[in-house]
């Protein structure tokens, strides 16, 4: 957009010390103090800001509270983001502003890297959670009104950032602090309200595209924006198309790079890799597959035969007889995996070679056609507009519509297995093979067991989304009487999602293999009434990859479904002055009322209920609705005021009263104080409860079934456990299982929500105290303001969603006595006769968490020749990010853990002369030490040997702007110094990319260069 707007909606620059105390009060990263809050009464707020000459503000109301006042002093620290700031600094979309290290402080974001994750909000949502507490714990607003959740599949309870307008904002405020007393639940970690232009005269457009160095990953956006207004009205809106292209893995050359595990580390040279295993076919460390390993492909599993070993096979794979190992021929060993080769010509497998674990393959050069960042188009709309009445207390009607459509897709790699009956006629030359495992539970081999799987390397397949996003409110707002004002408004919120995906069909894979000659040397399907193809014969081919078209598309079929989540919220509210006190000011209240009803209907498709998605998770039908009916209060009163050591002492009171239909009533308060004794100096604090009602997601999700691999059975190998008194040691030895046990099939895991187990809210309590100072310096030196301040969270009774493993694990923990009685978590895990396990897990109250440290702003600004220098600093200390799954449980601190950095923070410079301005950015952070946290909790003797420590991150930019009298061009570049993430063990316990981790605050994409231009009309 064209700066002089901006210039024309922020306060004068002459008034410095205004300026500066609204500096004091709002610290942040790219700040711009004069837009830091926006009027209630609007119309009172432009005046205001219109006039060149007055000194004082009008009524208005800061993030954190309802009540209006004439002064920016509040208890709670408010960072304000200004949208000409984000133009400088390159960001193309509201998303990737809020998702920056400015607003999370380093904390993990859902992004467009977790496409091929399963994520709450489904593919292709962004969402933003504050102090690494979650996105459900965290409230977005539009103009102070709450935003209601969007996105696809059965776990939509947040805002997808997605929906949000770009070219209408005209800047954010975040508060990090809890205020769930002040605006209900979710506000347990803080709250991010976006305020949009208050009016627009005349129309703009804006361009802008942001190209990457080495291809991939582009930002286009086409924005507009519009306003016009008469005497009693006005009427503006904005419409804009963003579109970002897909990143390939195979387009970045540090996430293409297979992943190595980087075990054992090299006394002389200090590097990591020492002990990986070097392949004998490319002299290179081993490349285990994109997906850090994963099943492998181009090979076939069998029962144990007697073969040769191929290149870079050491030993049998998996377990087998040690006494049959004895007594094996020169050159033989035993295997269950095997690879084609034709020039074997003896064993028990002819033409095929033995494979172990590091001779097997697992890489597919079309694994770096996956996506690294994800492809979407989202098209936004958004109109607001008011009319005074001349009645009802100079009343003045608004309303506000939102409308998005997003179109999203992931592309990801899949790996197929194709099962082969025993006895199976497509096995051809091989049907003497004998029984390997037991019939999958998923019926795909029609009830018969496996004699041989060749695992395929099926390629890419797709996930898109068509969700389209609808939000309206109407509102009437005036005074009552002379002091006093109202405010009430009804608010929908409307998200309908369309999801698909390409699934392979069980039922089609089970009719594919039930096959009958044709009488031409080939086979046929028995029952043919879906056209269905024949699965091919087991050859060299097959195994590599190559399977017919036919088959192909016959098995995998588009499988759709819908997430319809609707939320209508009903608010009023008044507030004004009640009476004067003695040596302060006045004290003022805030009164309201608040109902809200929230949906959603998660219909998947019929396959997915079915249990018919082969190899994928199914699930059912998530349905549900809550109804929560509030009352709130806040006192504010300046106890005293222009007194000698009590420049100011405010006080500010607020409580809230809230029945949830699901869950009863609840109380929610807070208590803060602003003291200022000396004008360069203000001390505040604060300290009260939130909560948070469990997401519509977390009560009703539908079951959702799963398969966890058979690693995680507790009795595997049970007879070599150590400790022979312990409970799980005991338990599966009642079990009558062979000594050497080893679990053959996938265990299904079921997960289902927690209504049903009686979930209840979320409690959590906040501290937060603070000093900001600001000394008066003489004119030469500048201006320059510092806060700090100390921030404590701890949530309780927190909702968790059990895995599987950990049902299983806390099940075979129990005693005997429960064990057998299949009470407690036992109650939730079967196990039938053939050893195949069944856990159900949900979502229960267990967990905590704790967040404390401390944020640091600095801001400085000074003439410096013929321009002006603007500096923002802000650093965030974390000193502990602890949580727990279980009440009895330890706190594990993963406080500077790999992706849970201990140190972040942000420098901006920014130098202004006439129509230029040029802006240096610098995102920082802190080097990280992954040891400690297994030091502590893990306690494992080859943790030492994985690289695991991470130097300090930076990443800067550099930005110039031209501004005319209509018009505005900004250029500039982002990781000026092309930075590729950091590298890490595959070992190291998170996911990752290639061998880099799977966080939000690393940058992907490269050096990157961005261009915007505005133009106004």
């Amino acid at each position: 957009m064209a700066s002089s707007n901006n210039r024309a909606t922020n306060l004068n620059k002459s008034k410095l010390s205004l300026a500066l105390a609204t500096a004091l009060i709002f610290p942040g990263g790219v700040v711009y103090a004069q837009s830091a809050t926006v009027s209630q009464d609007e119309k009172t707020q432009e005046e205001a800001t219109a006039s060149s000459n007055t000194t004082t503000l009008s009524q208005v109301t800061v993030t954190g509270s309802r009540i209006s006042k004439d002064t920016y002093n509040a208890v709670s620290p408010v960072q304000v983001i200004n949208r000409e700031e984000t133009t400088l600094a390159g960001f193309n979309s509201t998303a990737g502003v809020l998702q920056s290290n400015s607003v999370t402080a380093g904390a993990g974001q859902i992004n467009n890297a977790f496409g091929g994750f399963v994520t709450d909000g489904g593919p292709g949502a962004n969402t933003l959670g504050l102090r690494g507490l979650g996105p459900t714990r965290t409230l977005i607003m539009i103009n102070g009104r709450r935003m209601s959740p969007s996105g696809s599949r059965g776990a939509v309870g947040s805002v997808d950032l997605n929906v949000l307008p770009n070219i209408m904002i005209d800047h954010v405020e975040i508060l990090k602090d809890g205020a769930s007393s002040i605006y209900g639940s979710d506000a347990v970690a803080g709250v991010v309200n976006i305020i949009t232009k208050n009016k627009v005269d005349g129309a703009e457009i804006e361009f802008q595209h942001n190209a990457t160095q080495h291809g991939g990953g582009e930002e286009t956006r086409w924005s507009g924006l519009f306003g016009t207004s008469g005497d009693r009205w006005r009427v503006s809106g904005s419409f804009e198309v963003y579109r970002r292209q897909e990143l390939q893995i195979g387009e970045r050359g540090w996430a293409s790079d297979c992943p190595v595990p980087l075990y054992g580390r090299d006394p002389a040279t200090g590097r990591y890799g020492a002990q990986d295993y070097i392949d004998p076919t490319t002299g290179e460390p081993k490349c285990w597959g994109l997906d850090a390993g994963g099943v492998t492909i181009n090979t076939l599993g069998t029962a144990y035969l007697l073969g040769r070993p191929g290149l870079g096979s050491l030993g049998y794979y998996g377990t087998v007889d040690p006494s049959v190992l004895d007594q094996l021929p020169p050159g033989f060993d035993y295997f269950n995996r095997w690879r084609p080769n034709g020039a074997i010509t003896d064993g028990d497998l002819p033409g095929f070679e033995g494979v172990d674990a590091n001779g097997r393959t697992t890489f597919d050069p079309r694994m770096k056609q996956e996506a690294l960042i994800s492809p979407t188009t989202n098209v936004t709309g958004f109109l607001q507009g008011s009319f005074d009445l001349n009645a009802l207390g100079n009343a003045e009607a608004y309303f506000e519509v939102l409308a998005t459509r997003r179109e999203s897709r992931q592309s990801g790699y899949l790996q197929h297995s194709l099962d082969y009956n025993v006895g199976s006629p497509l096995l051809g030359d091989l049907a003497w093979l004998p029984a390997w495992l037991l019939a999958p539970a998923d019926g795909s081999t029609n009830g018969k067991n496996v004699s041989a799987r060749a695992f395929v390397g099926w390629g890419l397949y797709d996930n898109w989304q068509n969700v389209d996003f609808t939000r309206t409110t109407a509102g009437l707002r005036g005074d009552l009487g002379t002091s006093w004002k109202y405010d009430g408004y009804l608010s929908y919120g409307r998200s309908d999602a369309d999801y698909y995906t390409q699934n392979r069909l069980t039922n089609r894979i089970a009719k594919s293999l039930d096959v009958v000659s044709d009488g031409r040397g080939g086979f046929v399907c028995r029952d043919t009434s879906d056209g269905c193809v024949a699965a091919p014969m087991l050859t060299a081919d097959v195994i590599a990859g190559n399977l017919p078209s036919a088959y192909r598309d016959y098995i995998m079929q588009t499988t759709h479904g819908n997430t319809l989540y609707t939320e209508s919220t009903a608010n009023v509210s008044v507030n004004g002055p009640l009476f004067d006190m003695p040596m302060g000011g006045t004290v003022s209240a805030a009164f309201g009322l608040e109902y809200r009803r929230s949906e959603i209907d998660d219909t998947p498709d019929i396959n997915s209920i079915n249990s018919n998605l082969y190899g994928f998770t199914s699930s059912t039908p998530t349905r549900g609705k809550d109804n929560v009916q509030e009352a709130f209060v806040e006192l504010e009163a300046p106890l005293l005021s222009g007194l000698p050591g009590a420049q100011e002492l405010t006080v500010n009171l607020s409580g809230r009263y809230t029945k949830y239909d699901s869950y009863g009533s609840d109380q929610t308060w807070k208590a803060g104080l602003l003291y200022t004794p000396v004008s360069w100096l203000s001390v505040r604090a604060s300290r009260g409860t939130s909560f948070r009602a469990p997401a519509l997601f977390e009560q009703f999700l539908g079951a959702t079934s799963g398969f966890l691999n058979q690693s995680n059975d507790p009795c595997n190998d049970w007879a070599s456990a150590t400790d022979k008194t312990s409970n799980e040691y005991l338990n599966c030895q009642s079990l009558g299982l062979p000594n050497n046990f080893d679990q053959t099939a996938s265990i299904t895991s079921i997960t289902k929500g927690g209504a049903e187990t009686g979930l209840t809210a979320e409690t959590s309590k906040a501290t937060t105290v603070g000093v900001v100072l600001q000394p008066e310096f003489p004119e030469w030196f500048g201006n320059l303001s510092f806060a700090a301040d100390y921030f404590d969270i701890q949530v309780d009774n927190g909702v968790a969603r059990l895995s599987g493993a950990q049902v299983l694990d806390l099940c075979y923990d129990q005693s005997q006595a429960e064990f057998a009685a299949g009470t407690g978590y036992c109650g939730l895990v079967k196990r039938d006769a053939n050893n195949a396990l069944t856990v159900t897990s949900g979502y229960v109250n267990v967990a905590s968490d704790k967040v404390r440290g401390w944020d640091f702003n600095l801001r400085y600004t000074r003439n410096l020749g013929p321009g002006e220098l603007r500096a923002n600093a802000a650093v965030t200390h974390y000193l502990e990010q602890s949580g727990r799954t279980f009440p009895n449980d330890p706190y594990k601190d993963s406080n500077g853990a790999i992706n849970v950095p201990d140190y972040t923070g942000q420098l901006d410079l920014t130098y202004e002369i006439q129509n230029w301005e040029v802006r240096y950015g610098l995102d920082w952070i802190g080097s990280i030490n992954g040891y400690e946290y297994y030091e502590k909790y893990d306690n494992k003797d080859y943790r030492p040997e994985y690289q695991m420590l991470i130097d300090d991150y930076f990443i800067s930019s550099l930005s110039l702007r031209y501004s005319g009298d209509d018009w505005a061009a900004t250029i500039g570049i982002r990781n000026l110094a092309d930075k590729d993430p950091p590298v890490i063990s595959t070992g190291a316990g998170v996911n990752t990319i290639g061998n880099a981790p799977l966080y939000s605050g690393y940058d992907y994409l490269g050096r990157s260069f961005f261009f915007n231009i505005g133009k106004k009309f």
